[in-house]
Parts: C-alpha cells; structure tokens; sequence
C-alpha cells in the first residue's frame, strides 16, 4: 500500500534560500492554476520548497512518496471496513482536490504508469478527478494545485515520463544552489559556523564535480546539512563527511577511499 503524508503549513516559516526565480514562476502558475512538474537531482530542495511555496500562499501541502507498488487506490482513496459498515476514505489525492492544497507526487516516475494516468484530467482545463469506484467525478477545489517532481538525471528506458505526460505541466528547473547560499543553508539548518560550512561546501563542489566518474550522483544539499549537524553535534569535521557523504554516495571501497583521500587532503584531518 502506498504511503501518503499530508504536512500542513504551520506557524513557522519554512526555510528556503531561492536560487532562480522559481518563486515567482510557481506563484504564477499557482494564480492561472496550473500543474507543475520540478525538476532536479535529488536532494536539491524540491521538497523544501514546496513547504515554502505552500506557507508562502497558505494551504496545505499533501505529500505522496511515489513507488512502484503505490495504486489508483493509495492515491484516491478506497473502501474500508468501519464498525461493520463499508466506508469510503478518500486519499491524499482526493483530499486536496476536495478541500484546496498542493499535492505533491514525489519523483512520480518511480510510480506505476496506470497509476499516473488517473491524473491526466487534474492537469487540462477540466480540472477533474473521477472516482470510478463511488462513480463521482471530484471537481478540483480553486486552491487546488498538483506537483510532481522527478531526477532527469536518473531516469533509464525503463522509468522516465512519457512526453504525453510532461506536456501537461509547467516546468521549473532546480539545481544545487551557488556556493554562498548553500553555505548559508548550511550555517542555518545544520548549526554550523561559516568557516566549517564553506570547507563542506567546498568538499560538495569537488565531489560533484566526480558524477560520471565513478559516482552516479553528486551529493546533494540535504547530505552536506546531515554532515553539519554531526560537527555541530561534536564529531569531526572528516568523520561526518565519511558518514554523511561517502559512506550513503557509494558501496564501492575504492571510490569510498578516493573521497576520503579527497577530504584529508583538503581538510588536513582523518575520519
């Protein structure tokens, strides 16, 4: 059964450092209520951004971890067994359409492909969700916006969108964000001094700069924060870069030693 998990904005503003002007392009696509399809490698700030977009409008964010197993019915909603009575519960999917929010199918190609047809109606003029199963057709609520988000440099054959698929959406591109302000992500949501978070910056640039070259991705942001919590948490700068980063980026030992020679000789310091 697939997983969905809905995060509503809270009190607190979300951080995101914009990199481009992918806030205002989704503003305005939000205002013409049209679906949206992000872009980028993993760990880049797709998700983050989307809990800033929807504190930033003031509606709900519904986020759907996409899978091969995930069905029509984890994403609309099923029958359920209630007290002895049948009860229909609508899915996350359903749910933001009803009510208004962003639901946000998370790297949408990992989904199976009947799967992704039951959103083709949301993303035309018609706005609509069939039900098939209660026989009802869900008109999308005016605050109602859909979002997927896949890795074009990770896609095979065998996992990509289909054309017909991407041309229902707008697109944003997003990128790892300029060394200045993933430093300042890093000093914020990893705790760390500037001093610390350029050397891991630094360290990030010069790993991604490896991708094809032995690595299939680039570490991403998210890793680089992990690594400047444990230094914040007391571990040394080169033993969380070897947790953080090395270990989760490759099981190849050779590679694994590579990174490490890497981070000794721009750090100073073993793990």
């Amino acid at each position: 059964m697939g997983m969905a998990v809905e995060s509503a904005c809270g009190e607190a503003v979300p951080f995101y450092v914009p990199v481009g002007q992918e806030v205002d392009i989704f503003g305005q696509a939000f205002g013409k209520r049209l679906p949206v399809l992000l872009k980028g490698p993993t760990g880049s700030g797709k998700t983050r951004f989307l809990e800033y977009m929807a504190h930033r409008i003031g509606i709900p964010l519904y986020t759907v971890a996409c899978h091969e197993d995930l069905t029509v019915g984890d994403l609309v909603g099923r029958y359920l067994l209630k007290h002895n009575d049948t009860v229909w519960m609508d899915g996350p999917l359903t749910q933001a359409v009803r009510t208004g929010g962003i639901c946000y199918l998370d790297e949408v190609v990992e989904a199976r492909k009947d799967t992704v047809v039951v959103i083709h109606p949301l993303t035309d003029h018609r706005r609509l969700l069939p039900l098939e199963r209660r026989g009802e057709v869900v008109e999308a609520h005016p605050d109602f916006c859909l979002v997927v988000s896949y890795n074009p440099g990770y896609q095979t054959i065998l996992k990509d969108l289909k054309q017909s698929t991407k041309q229902r959406f707008v697109s944003i591109a997003l990128d790892f964000p300029p060394p200045a302000v993933e430093q300042e992500i890093l000093m914020h949501e990893g705790g760390v001094d500037a001093g610390t978070a350029r050397r891991l910056v630094e360290l990030g640039v010069k790993v991604r700069q490896l991708k094809h070259r032995g690595l299939d991705e680039g570490v991403s942001t998210r890793l680089l924060v992990y690594a400047a919590q444990l230094v914040a948490s007391g571990l040394s700068l080169a033993l969380a870069f070897r947790c953080a980063v090395v270990l989760p980026l490759t099981d190849d030992p050779l590679i694994q030693q590579g990174l490490e020679d890497l981070a000794q000789g721009m750090l100073g310091e073993e793990p």
